[in-house]
């Protein structure tokens, strides 16, 4: 298996994408998955060196990369030692990002025999499950869509509601980072953008239009985004397949640093869920 870490994908922010892509030389194009990281997250976060090894195992060739203002920086990929660049991050940028990695895989001779882009699926985990059914909707490159513990609606989430006239007088509000204890920046620039591109950030609309398949899937323990919301995306879309895992938490059980060699069994069945509607 070819594992090809920290690549540099250049973006339209003046930071670059970090980046990883996985998959078996076989000199056959493989179909394109591109995975999308969740809020306080990172592409090396928990399993997801794991679940990708299971993605290039099953012929797919998987991408996963750090948004540009994730809050990691080149030198250091993994956990937040740029505060400031986490701050400055948004939903728009976030789908500039995406846009970018797909821009880069396209026009990417060194992969030419390798990458199938004209089948490209993106999955993407919590607030990345919102881009990837945002960005399913924009962009004709993509052929399947799936989402794992998303959020259903972006303009109720603590980044774009709370005290709104405190955050724009004082410019910035803290969230704390539960596992590394960081006070985590947010700017009012994030509340301005939300504010600007509502209509486009609209997660309902966007499924309301998708006419790709789509995929669903939710942890019934999942403490952090309510299964209710995997069934309202589900809902907008009568078309789409939803999978309800039992006993599994907003990350499907695996935490971070993962030590051990294999996923957790319920990120298993993630996994090959995902795989079986990809094929």
């Amino acid at each position: 298996m070819k594992v090809l870490k920290n690549l540099i994908v250049e973006g339209k922010h003046n930071k670059p994408m970090v980046t990883d892509v996985f998959y078996k030389e076989t000199q056959q194009l493989k179909k394109v998955v591109v995975f999308c990281h969740g809020y306080k997250g990172f592409k090396d976060w928990g399993a997801w060196n794991l679940m990708a090894k299971a993605f290039a195992n099953a012929e797919f060739f998987f991408i996963k990369f750090n948004f540009s203002h994730n809050g990691g920086t080149v030198e250091q990929p993994i956990d937040f030692p740029d505060l400031e660049a986490f701050g400055n991050n948004n939903y728009t940028k976030e789908l500039d990002d995406l846009e970018s990695i797909l821009d880069w895989i396209s026009n990417n001779s060194e992969f030419k025999n390798e990458a199938n882009t004209h089948a490209i699926s993106l999955i993407g985990h919590s607030r990345g499950g919102g881009i990837v059914l945002i960005k399913a909707n924009e962009d004709a490159r993509i052929k399947k869509v799936i989402s794992l513990a998303a959020v259903s609606d972006f303009g109720s989430r603590s980044a774009t509601t709370g005290n709104v006239e405190k955050w724009k007088k004082e410019g910035v509000k803290y969230v704390l980072n539960g596992r590394t204890k960081q006070q985590m920046p947010h700017y009012y620039q994030f509340y301005l953008d939300f504010k600007e591109n509502e209509k486009r950030l609209h997660i309902k609309s966007a499924v309301e239009n998708l006419k790709i398949p789509q995929l669903v899937i939710h942890g019934d323990k999942d403490t952090s985004i309510s299964v209710d919301e995997g069934r309202k995306i589900h809902a907008w879309n009568p078309k789409s397949v939803i999978q309800i895992i039992e006993n599994a938490d907003h990350v499907f059980n695996v935490s971070h640093p993962w030590s051990t060699k294999n996923m957790s069994k319920e990120l298993v069945v993630v996994t090959q869920a995902c795989i079986n509607f990809l094929k």
